[in-house]
């Protein structure tokens, strides 16, 4: 219950507020005396804190001050982060979790926090409403649900709440966040990536968040996410379904080999569902690799370390569907060849895999020799070989085992180091290859170059 006092000139007036559940008292008067007082309910405690917060506010800007002794609201007390006004459920909770695509679940749990006098209980509401709609309706019940949100923004997104939307962008889905984006935005960006990401996390309304984006953490340095990966590994997110630790615009905001996506190891407990990984950066561990329910998995680097090609080689990915690795120079850190990725191209550990990339190698030619033979060809759909060193010699190796191919529905041999005459030889056979956007072949193995390096 913070007292403030106003002492100017002949006027020493004091005011107090005492918060408690969905209603607050006001005292003030002559300081001395006992003052006035004054109860106000509201329909629930996210509205009465809010009111709370304004009036704090205008006292504060006529020039109330705290009292000797005083303290300000602390964050998690009056007048701070909201958030934390929020009803739980765990056992309607458990049950979104297990099903978290059936809208039943979640008007369930709605139409429980409505009975808390939680808001969050009519933006589910909304839009599952919304979901349901078609046509104009839809629309304006789309429109109502943006408008309790930035109603209760504060409510919604605690500490986030406050700071730019492109350094930190959500999307809702019945009532909860879904999917998310943080960022600096530029250079003068003050943003604390990964302190950022544990506010997110802890936040009930990213209780069932699905997806989640990082982009640069650091415009002034190299660009670090293992603060980003420490964050996340404390904590426990079973429904986010799609990662991706690195998203940003290379050479533009930052070269792809000054980024250092670092050791992910810690990840696989947080995230047992996860069934998207991209990775851009380098420095990249993988240790010992525990996703059973991935399907899609890219690392973009200009050097893959030869640790992590043997983390990615050894692992058992059951349900995996899309492989690719850009695996980038020997100069910025990259280690393995055909020899190293020999059980990859046997088929071991992936028996789902449709989509097999293999890109920007410095052995792109190496491989055309061995990819014939290798018994993960016959099981995949595309075969994308695409930003490598590959020059009319592997091309005329690929076209000398045609037969090995023709099952393909897309072969990329793009951004290579192709003649003309190397580019007739692929476009022979046939429209499933991918063959133009070559780079040029200066003709000496010393100075031939991965597409994406520094």
């Amino acid at each position: 219950m913070p007292l403030y006092e106003f002492k100017e000139g002949s006027s020493s007036k004091f005011w107090e507020i005492t918060l408690s559940g969905s209603s607050f008292t006001t005292r003030w008067g002559k300081i001395g005396t006992k003052g006035q007082e004054k109860t106000q309910n509201f329909s629930n405690a996210i509205e009465a804190k809010r009111e709370h917060d304004k009036l704090i506010a205008e006292k504060t800007k006529k020039g109330y001050e705290l009292a000797e002794g005083q303290e300000a609201p602390g964050e998690d007390e009056e007048g701070g982060d909201s958030s934390s006004l929020a009803k739980r459920n765990p056992e309607l909770e458990a049950a979104i979790e297990k099903d978290p695509d059936n809208v039943e679940g979640y008007l369930v749990y709605g139409d429980w926090l409505q009975s808390q006098g939680d808001p969050r209980g009519e933006l589910i509401a909304l839009q599952c409403a919304a979901h349901q709609a078609s046509g104009e309706e839809a629309t304006n019940l789309k429109r109502q649900a943006s408008a309790l949100v930035r109603k209760y923004k504060k409510y919604l997104l605690g500490k986030l709440a406050d700071k730019a939307e492109n350094e930190v962008d959500v999307g809702w889905r019945f009532g909860f966040i879904q999917s998310a984006r943080m960022a600096r935005g530029d250079y003068d960006s003050e943003l604390d990536v990964p302190e950022a990401v544990k506010q997110l996390m802890a936040l009930p309304s990213a209780r069932f968040l699905r997806e989640l984006t990082v982009g640069m953490v650091d415009f002034e340095g190299e660009n670090y996410y293992g603060g980003v990966i420490s964050a996340l590994a404390e904590t426990k997110c079973p429904t986010l379904e799609t990662l991706f630790i690195g998203d940003f615009e290379y050479p533009d905001e930052t070269e792809i080999s000054w980024s250092y996506v670092e050791d992910i190891s810690p990840l696989y407990a947080s995230f047992p569902k996860l069934r998207s990984l991209k990775l851009r950066g380098g420095s990249l561990k993988m240790g010992e690799v525990n996703l059973p329910e991935l399907r899609e998995f890219t690392v973009e680097s200009g050097g893959v370390p030869l640790e992590a090609v043997q983390s990615i080689v050894k692992a058992n990915w059951p349900k995996l569907e899309r492989l690719e690795v850009w695996f980038g120079s020997e100069n910025y850190g990259a280690g393995g060849g055909v020899d190293d990725i020999q059980p990859l191209l046997d088929g071991k550990g992936v028996p789902a895999l449709k989509h097999l990339g293999l890109r920007n190698a410095e052995f792109t030619n190496e491989l055309c020799k061995a990819l014939p033979r290798a018994k993960i060809l016959s099981q995949l759909e595309t075969l994308d070989l695409s930003m490598g060193t590959l020059t009319d010699e592997g091309a005329q190796t690929l076209a000398e085992n045609a037969a090995a191919f023709k099952h393909l529905k897309r072969l990329d041999v793009t951004e290579n180091l192709l003649s003309d005459e190397g580019q007739k030889r692929m476009a022979a056979l046939g429209e499933y290859v991918a063959h133009g956007n070559q780079r040029d072949d200066y003709g000496d193995d010393e100075d031939r170059y991965v597409a994406v390096g520094e």
